[in-house]
């Protein structure tokens, strides 16, 4: 296997683990699956002898609500372990996706989740901070990939990797699902945690994202420390 060589900065990951570390989340491949052990060819070798390449897909959730980080996922499915049901996040009940996201990170090659903090999307934008996201996500992959898909019509700006936009690539390509369920759940966890930290703005509910409930409730108790401050509807709240 061709390790990235970028991602070995120390301190910041614990390949085999899966655990969140500073920014990010990671893991390497399995080395055996429903108990049968995986082959270990190379890049560009299948069990069956047939060619493909590292394929990187990645997706970001939270770039609409009014709180809280940005959040990117890369992953690298496993060609000879395709994984069924894979689509947009956004279409997939919480069960639904659970069960996926356990799936993807039992069977993909490699996956890593990054984030922008609220910080960094108010001091850059929420665009800029998106693409951040998603460099420190590529960043974070155990194996650096031959192609990279990413959903949408911008690109992160990352030297030395083959990248390609596509809109509602969530939808079409399955490594692009894949990293669309692992970010959306793993900031729907955040959002849970920051509803404990500040139970006022009911964060369980809406994400974050600005519906008529959190507008009411952001009125009512103002800007708390993770809003993003350079939103209008927070704006609008501060300068009162």
């Amino acid at each position: 296997m061709h390790e990235n060589p970028i991602a070995k900065l120390a301190g910041i990951f614990h390949p085999n683990s899966g655990a969140t570390v500073g920014r990010f989340a990671m893991a390497t491949p399995p080395a055996a699956v429903n108990g049968a052990p995986l082959r270990q060819h190379g890049d560009f070798e299948s069990d069956d002898g047939q060619a493909y390449r590292l394929v990187a897909g990645i997706d970001e959730a939270g770039r609409g609500p009014l709180a809280g980080s940005v959040v990117a996922a890369a992953v690298i499915l496993q060609p000879r372990l395709p994984i069924a049901g894979l689509t947009d996040s956004k279409k997939l009940s919480e069960s639904r996706r659970s069960l996926l996201e356990a799936q993807i990170k039992q069977q993909a090659r490699a996956w890593a989740i990054a984030e922008a903090s609220h910080d960094e999307i108010d001091a850059i934008n929420i665009l800029q901070a998106s693409l951040l996201a998603m460099k420190r996500t590529l960043l974070g992959l155990k194996l650096k990939p031959q192609q990279v898909l990413v959903d949408g019509n911008r690109l992160p700006a990352l030297d030395g990797y083959s990248m390609r936009a596509i809109v509602k690539g969530d939808l079409s390509e399955p490594c692009i699902s894949a990293a669309s369920i692992l970010a959306k759940n793993f900031r729907d966890r955040q959002m849970l945690e920051l509803d404990r930290r500040y139970p006022e703005y009911q964060f369980a509910r809406h994400k974050g994202y600005p519906t008529a409930l959190h507008r009411e409730l952001l009125a009512k108790h103002g800007a708390c420390a993770v809003h993003r401050r350079s939103f209008k509807p927070v704006q609008d709240v501060l300068n009162g």
